[in-house]
């Protein structure tokens, strides 16, 4: 014989609304710090930003089209010269064919 006529105390009502209540508090909790805007860290010695990293990749590249495109001295004391690199295909096709 089941006694279907009973009703739950309110004790166990008010820790099942308590309880419940908790738990959507803490899920409250965890999405607002998962979602808390982030504010970035200070930059340590020798970490460069993205606009700075930029201009540097700038300067590097116009530097080696320079090197590649241009004469100039690589040791002036033992006569050694960087010459373009298209003249220096051109140059080592010639002496290949004269090879022949």
């Amino acid at each position: 014989m089941s006694d279907s006529s009973k009703t739950p105390s309110s004790s166990g009502t008010l820790t099942t609304v308590a309880a419940a209540i908790g738990g959507f508090a803490i899920f409250a909790l965890i999405v607002f710090i998962a979602y808390l805007p982030k504010t970035p860290a200070p930059l340590a010695d020798g970490v460069r930003t993205p606009v700075q990293r930029k201009a540097a990749l700038a300067e590097l590249r116009a530097k080696e089209k320079a090197a590649a495109t241009t004469y100039g001295w690589v040791d002036q004391a033992n006569g050694v010269v960087r010459i373009p690199i298209a003249d220096a295909i051109t140059l080592t096709i010639q002496e290949l064919n004269a090879k022949k």
